[in-house]
């Protein structure tokens, strides 16, 4: 759930010391051109907002959590039928024996009926038909059938919830994923920077070395740092290729290679003036747990109405016929119903022992209740601290990223200052090698700094339930808050 990854610790400075020795780069690295379809089969960069779009038209949680919303509420017009009355028709010839003896049998489905008075000890076959058509309707259901519509409301209305909860976590982890890849490929490009910038200095060792203008423990060491600065760069490329399997995975296009078009997203945006109010409640994950809430409460009240009485209005018209007389002549009419019958009555039916049924299920559902409920509130306890957190975590993206201009700078200064005392000959390579590693990791985490500000936004916009304005916010043009490296 992006929900619960948007609001670990973003350490950029792992990342940063992961990709040691990267040099400064003015604009971010696109991604390298692959043959991504898009939805109307052309190359197209693709922006943050349109991974967000791409991702609820194509990921299969949306359309699982969408397809089981519109089959729920479909629940609603099956249990609405309840209230409609019931219409049997049926029809039916036979040719059987017409043997009959007095007596009771229970109901059962073995023993055919037989009708007519006893005849005596004969097999002779007779055919014989019968139809008819039979109206039942509940006339009083006492809230039966309301209780049953209620609850597939309550039911369709957590599904609606969870489908809503699913699309922001789909939206924001989508999000999250395309600035994830953002920050490999400023981090792939500062480790090739630097790989780049050892090879040179390497170099220029090597030569003084050959020339016996210094010792071969520098040469030593200016290829260890070189060899380890390219163990860093495949490291960071490895990071990259993963990170861009999971934005095709959160887009809903596993496996796919896609371009990526940065645009507002390399500058951060200005500090936000104020945070607007947090509601925990409307969040859409705290608006599917309490809809589960009145699902369950929607559940009881069916059965708190499952032994009251039933009262059936009911009318009957049927006819039957048969081939032969009571004397065993054949009748004139045969098989046609010559003989009608009708009815019309009400019929009450009360299920006594039901009670004890529907307390014993009534307790399950208190106990589901006390679950949902419990459930609701360690959803509330996780936003508060979420909120929080990403409070904590947008001020400390704000003060990072206004401080590593000035961290990059020194860096930079001291990298320049250790060289020409090294080609001086008033320091040793050990003095270069970490002036170097200094530059390397301000390098790195200037890179991602500004990501940092935009991730910890969009964890923030998460948070609050709504990843819009934070879309918004992308697309907008954002001046610049921080000096050109």
């Amino acid at each position: 759930m992006i929900v619960t990854d948007c609001y670990r610790t973003v350490s950029w400075r792992r990342v940063a010391r992961a990709v040691t020795g990267a040099s400064v780069l003015s604009t971010l690295l696109l991604a390298s051109a692959a043959t991504m379809a898009a939805q109307d089969g052309s190359d197209t960069p693709l922006t943050l907002g349109g991974a967000v779009e791409l991702a609820l038209r194509n990921h299969p949680a949306t359309r699982e959590a969408r397809a089981g919303s519109a089959a729920a509420l479909a629940d609603v017009g099956v249990a609405r039928t309840a209230y409609l009355p019931r219409l049997d028709a049926l029809w039916q010839v036979n040719h059987a024996t017409r043997n009959n003896v007095f007596g009771l049998v229970f109901p059962q489905m073995v023993l055919p009926q037989v009708s007519g008075p006893v005849l005596g000890d004969t097999l002779d076959g007779v055919w014989s038909s019968a139809g008819g058509l039979s109206l039942s309707w509940e006339a009083i259901d006492f809230g039966r059938r309301r209780a049953g519509v209620d609850m597939a409301r309550a039911e369709s209305g957590a599904a609606e919830a969870q489908w809503k909860a699913t699309e922001l976590d789909v939206a924001s982890a989508a999000a999250d994923a395309y600035l994830v890849v953002l920050a490999a490929e400023a981090a792939s490009t500062a480790a090739q920077a630097n790989v780049e910038r050892l090879e040179t200095f390497a170099t220029s060792v090597r030569a003084l070395v050959q020339n016996q203008l210094r010792a071969g423990a520098d040469q030593a060491r200016a290829e260890a740092e070189l060899a380890a600065a390219r163990n860093r760069l495949t490291e960071a490329r490895r990071n990259l290729d993963l990170a861009r399997l999971d934005l095709a995975d959160a887009v809903g296009r596993p496996g796919a290679r896609l371009v990526l078009a940065p645009g507002a997203v390399r500058q951060p945006p200005a500090p936000p003036a104020g945070a607007d109010a947090f509601t925990a409640a409307s969040h859409p994950h705290a608006v599917a747990a309490n809809a589960q809430i009145d699902a369950v409460r929607a559940r009881d009240k069916v059965l708190e109405r499952s032994y009251f009485p039933r009262v059936d209005l009911q009318a009957v018209l049927s006819g039957r016929g048969v081939s032969r007389q009571i004397d065993g002549t054949s009748s004139e009419r045969w098989l046609a119903p010559d003989v009608p019958n009708w009815a019309v009555g009400i019929s009450v039916t009360f299920p006594a022992f039901e009670v004890f049924r529907s307390q014993a299920r009534r307790e399950v559902e208190a106990q589901r209740l006390g679950e949902a409920t419990a459930r609701y509130d360690r959803t509330l306890q996780m936003l508060h601290t979420r909120e929080a957190r990403a409070r904590t975590i947008v001020t400390a993206a704000y003060e990072i990223a206004a401080n590593t201009p000035q961290q990059l700078q020194a860096a930079r200064d001291s990298d320049t200052q250790a060289r020409a005392r090294y080609d001086a000959g008033l320091t040793s390579v050990l003095e270069v090698a970490e002036a170097q590693r200094l530059l390397a990791q301000a390098e790195a985490e200037s890179a991602v700094a500004d990501l940092a500000v935009w991730r910890a936004l969009l964890a923030d916009a998460v948070l609050r339930g709504d990843i819009q304005p934070f879309l918004n916010q992308v697309r907008a043009p954002q001046p610049s808050t921080r000096p050109i490296r």
